[in-house]
């Protein structure tokens, strides 16, 4: 079984770094949009093209009104219609990640073990090493926090005494 093509494009890496807004962590007007309008060209998909112009949206709650996050600023979302789409897209590149996957552990299943096994013995050395500093850390944390706690008795106790006098 050879790795198809789209499959192998996913791997390369692309230097474009495109900023705005994200959807799914991937750009809306660079990526979703012009991606989107071109499956209505080709008649894939029915995307209204209210939500092509116009892709951001003031939220509202449900009596109507404005909504507002807790710092005080509008919220904005994604056209419902944008929104479905690419959750669908997701979905089936989910489906086909594991589908692939799959098919490779089916096919080649022997290659597949060898390449898990090697994969766990190279990450134990990290996970060890993850493990102890883990170890280390939390003994420390919980050494500070008892120090700050005898400390503040100690304060509250010389506190009271200063009074006394």
């Amino acid at each position: 079984m050879n790795t198809p093509n789209y499959i192998k494009s996913l791997l390369a890496p692309n230097t474009k770094k495109p900023q705005g807004r994200k959807v799914w962590s991937i750009d809306l007007e660079t990526v979703w949009l012009p991606f989107f309008t071109a499956t209505n060209t080709m008649g894939d998909t029915a995307i209204p093209s209210d939500a092509l112009g116009c892709p951001m949206r003031l939220a509202y709650d449900k009596t109507g009104a404005v909504r507002f996050s807790q710092a005080g600023r509008p919220v904005i979302r994604v056209a419902k219609d944008i929104s479905d789409n690419v959750r669908l897209v997701r979905d089936n590149f989910t489906a086909n990640l594991i589908s692939y996957a799959g098919e490779v552990m089916t096919a080649h299943e022997t290659e597949y073990r060898q390449q898990v096994e090697t994969a766990r013995k190279a990450g134990e050395p990290i996970a060890q090493h993850d493990r102890l500093e883990l170890s280390k850390a939390l003994e420390a944390k919980a050494e500070a926090e008892a120090q700050a706690i005898v400390e503040a008795h100690t304060e509250a106790h010389t506190d009271r005494e200063a009074v006394a006098v």
